[in-house]
């Protein structure tokens, strides 16, 4: 079967109108995964009884597995178990599959991150009588965020690119748009090379902004 050049370009138009989908997926979890991490880092590099070690353990066992098991198990096996779970919507399944999975390994960047900071100027926070909290939120945040920048960015460019996955749940983003568009036409090298070169513009325009952002902190200290 040769290459059909018009559907190969009509298929843009109609992908595309899910990029909005797409990029909610992305952001949500983003935001997400960005807040759980750093409470795991903090509760890691504080060492905090129990949670410390639930942590451990959550931190194993989502580093271990693949995202589309998680995300299975998220929405058909869990409600089995847990009927309320059952409402849950493909949207939520997925943007939380990306949030577990990712902040397993952006909390561990995070962590690093933290512990890089110059235990010097920790212990002169404690000299003038600054709090765990306030040393943690006035001088090891803002500095470790620094450290982590480069780390975020590629955890957000596998969030974008995990977001593809939600499809297999009934989701109709730019994959599943573009799967249904294949199906109906039989013309998968095009649908799916179509989703091929949006991906990549997605992804190199945001490389290209996280570039700007990494300059503009490393300025700041």
């Amino acid at each position: 079967m040769l290459f059909d050049i018009n559907n190969f370009t009509s298929l843009f138009p109609i992908v595309l109108s899910s990029l909005g989908l797409t990029s909610e997926i992305a952001l949500f979890s983003l935001i997400g995964t960005l807040i759980l991490s750093v409470v795991i880092a903090i509760i890691r590099y504080y060492r905090i009884p129990v949670l410390t070690q639930f942590f451990d353990v959550f931190i194993t066992i989502f580093r271990a597995t693949p995202l589309v098991v998680e995300l299975f198990m998220i929405f058909f096996a869990l409600p089995c178990i847990f009927p309320s779970l059952k409402a849950m919507t493909p949207f939520q399944a997925t943007v939380l599959s990306l949030i577990l999975n990712t902040s397993a390994f952006m909390a561990e960047s995070f962590r690093a991150a933290l512990e890089s900071v110059d235990r010097g100027q920790i212990e002169a926070c404690y000299s003038l009588g600054m709090t765990k909290r306030q040393s943690m939120v006035r001088v090891i945040l803002p500095q470790s965020f620094v450290v982590a920048v480069p780390s975020i960015g590629n955890h957000f460019i596998g969030i974008i690119k995990g977001t593809a996955l939600g499809f297999t749940v009934g989701l109709a983003d730019v994959m599943g748009t573009a799967k249904m568009e294949a199906a109906l036409s039989l013309r998968f090298f095009e649908a799916y090379l179509c989703v091929t070169i949006i991906y990549v513009v997605i992804v190199l325009v945001v490389e290209f902004f996280l570039r700007l952002i990494e300059r503009k902190m490393q300025n700041l200290y």
